[in-house]
Protein backbone atom coordinates (compact mmCIF):
# COMPACT_ATOMS: atom_id res chain seq x y z
CA UNK A 1 0.00 0.00 0.00
CA UNK A 2 1.68 3.57 -1.35
CA UNK A 3 2.22 6.09 1.80
CA UNK A 4 -1.59 7.93 0.70
CA UNK A 5 -4.31 9.34 1.58
CA UNK A 6 -7.54 9.81 -0.73
CA UNK A 7 -10.24 10.64 0.89
CA UNK A 8 -11.86 11.43 4.14
CA UNK A 9 -15.55 11.01 4.60
CA UNK A 10 -17.25 12.28 7.59
CA UNK A 11 -20.77 11.07 8.76
CA UNK A 12 -23.33 13.67 9.06
CA UNK A 13 -26.76 13.49 10.55
CA UNK A 14 -28.52 16.06 8.27
CA UNK A 15 -26.66 16.67 4.91
CA UNK A 16 -27.92 20.17 3.70
CA UNK A 17 -26.97 21.62 7.57
CA UNK A 18 -23.42 20.51 7.20
CA UNK A 19 -23.02 21.06 3.16
CA UNK A 20 -24.12 24.89 4.61
CA UNK A 21 -21.53 25.17 7.13
CA UNK A 22 -18.50 24.11 5.17
CA UNK A 23 -19.69 26.44 2.55
CA UNK A 24 -20.38 29.06 4.81
CA UNK A 25 -16.41 28.82 5.48
CA UNK A 26 -15.65 28.54 1.78
CA UNK A 27 -15.24 25.22 0.73
CA UNK A 28 -17.08 24.80 -2.60
CA UNK A 29 -18.21 21.36 -4.09
CA UNK A 30 -19.32 20.27 -7.89
CA UNK A 31 -22.20 18.24 -6.02
CA UNK A 32 -25.50 19.08 -6.32
CA UNK A 33 -28.22 20.04 -3.71
CA UNK A 34 -29.96 16.80 -4.53
CA UNK A 35 -27.06 14.44 -4.64
CA UNK A 36 -26.53 12.16 -1.84
CA UNK A 37 -22.84 12.96 -0.88
CA UNK A 38 -20.95 16.17 -1.26
CA UNK A 39 -17.42 15.65 -2.42
CA UNK A 40 -14.68 18.80 -1.84
CA UNK A 41 -11.60 19.01 -3.55
CA UNK A 42 -8.62 19.85 -1.52
CA UNK A 43 -4.78 19.83 -2.21
CA UNK A 44 -3.89 15.90 -2.88
CA UNK A 45 -7.10 14.81 -1.19
CA UNK A 46 -10.87 14.81 -1.37
CA UNK A 47 -13.38 15.45 2.22
CA UNK A 48 -16.70 13.72 1.66
CA UNK A 49 -20.04 14.70 3.41
CA UNK A 50 -22.19 11.46 3.63
CA UNK A 51 -25.29 10.42 5.77
CA UNK A 52 -23.77 9.13 8.77
CA UNK A 53 -25.60 5.44 8.66
CA UNK A 54 -25.19 5.00 5.50
CA UNK A 55 -21.17 5.73 5.66
CA UNK A 56 -21.35 3.39 9.00
CA UNK A 57 -23.61 0.68 6.54
CA UNK A 58 -21.28 0.95 4.09
CA UNK A 59 -17.82 0.77 6.46
CA UNK A 60 -19.07 -2.46 8.27
CA UNK A 61 -18.91 -0.70 11.51
CA UNK A 62 -20.99 -0.47 14.79
CA UNK A 63 -21.72 3.85 15.15
CA UNK A 64 -21.71 4.44 18.72
CA UNK A 65 -22.96 7.96 17.95
CA UNK A 66 -19.32 9.28 19.43
CA UNK A 67 -16.38 10.51 18.68
CA UNK A 68 -14.40 8.63 16.48
CA UNK A 69 -11.10 8.86 18.00
CA UNK A 70 -9.78 11.41 15.22
CA UNK A 71 -9.47 14.86 15.02
CA UNK A 72 -8.69 16.50 11.77
CA UNK A 73 -6.65 19.07 11.64
CA UNK A 74 -6.62 22.30 9.42
CA UNK A 75 -2.77 24.19 9.36
CA UNK A 76 -2.11 27.90 8.79
CA UNK A 77 0.27 29.92 8.12
CA UNK A 78 0.65 32.19 11.67
CA UNK A 79 -0.63 32.08 15.15
CA UNK A 80 -3.23 35.05 14.07
CA UNK A 81 -4.87 33.19 11.40
CA UNK A 82 -5.44 30.18 13.57
CA UNK A 83 -7.77 32.81 15.77
CA UNK A 84 -9.11 34.44 12.30
CA UNK A 85 -10.15 30.78 11.88
CA UNK A 86 -11.93 30.05 14.62
CA UNK A 87 -14.09 33.26 14.15
CA UNK A 88 -14.76 32.17 11.13
CA UNK A 89 -16.00 28.65 12.06
CA UNK A 90 -18.40 30.08 14.86
CA UNK A 91 -20.07 32.44 12.63
CA UNK A 92 -20.76 29.47 10.01
CA UNK A 93 -22.34 27.75 13.22
CA UNK A 94 -18.98 26.07 14.31
CA UNK A 95 -18.46 25.56 18.24
CA UNK A 96 -15.24 26.37 19.44
CA UNK A 97 -13.79 24.10 22.31
CA UNK A 98 -10.46 25.53 22.48
CA UNK A 99 -9.54 29.11 21.84
CA UNK A 100 -6.10 29.66 20.15
CA UNK A 101 -3.40 29.39 22.34
CA UNK A 102 0.35 28.51 22.70
CA UNK A 103 1.43 24.79 22.99
CA UNK A 104 3.80 22.55 24.47
CA UNK A 105 5.42 21.84 20.90
CA UNK A 106 6.13 25.27 19.83
CA UNK A 107 2.98 26.34 18.11
CA UNK A 108 0.40 27.69 18.49
CA UNK A 109 -3.72 25.79 17.82
CA UNK A 110 -7.38 25.92 18.81
CA UNK A 111 -10.09 23.56 18.16
CA UNK A 112 -13.63 23.64 17.43
CA UNK A 113 -16.33 20.76 15.80
CA UNK A 114 -18.64 21.40 13.51
CA UNK A 115 -22.50 21.06 13.71
CA UNK A 116 -22.01 17.10 13.48
CA UNK A 117 -19.43 16.94 16.37
CA UNK A 118 -16.34 16.27 14.13
CA UNK A 119 -13.59 17.77 15.93
CA UNK A 120 -11.18 19.66 14.29
CA UNK A 121 -7.16 21.61 15.31
CA UNK A 122 -6.55 24.98 13.31
CA UNK A 123 -3.27 24.93 14.25
CA UNK A 124 0.24 26.88 13.12
CA UNK A 125 3.79 24.54 13.51
CA UNK A 126 6.36 27.04 12.59
CA UNK A 127 8.14 23.37 12.09
CA UNK A 128 5.90 23.22 8.80
CA UNK A 129 5.56 24.70 5.84
CA UNK A 130 2.20 25.70 4.29
CA UNK A 131 2.79 26.00 0.13
CA UNK A 132 0.57 28.64 -2.03
CA UNK A 133 -1.59 25.64 -2.57
CA UNK A 134 -2.38 24.92 0.69
CA UNK A 135 -0.49 21.61 0.84
CA UNK A 136 1.34 21.08 3.92
CA UNK A 137 5.10 19.80 3.98
CA UNK A 138 7.06 18.70 7.16
CA UNK A 139 10.25 20.44 7.47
Amino acid sequence: MEQRLSLITLGVADLARARAFYEALGWRTQSRPEDDVAFYQMPGLVVALWDRARLAEDTVVTDSGGWGGITLAHNVRSPEEVDAVLAEVERAGGTVKRPGAPTSWGGYSGVFTDPDGHAWEVAHNPFWTIHDDGSTTLR
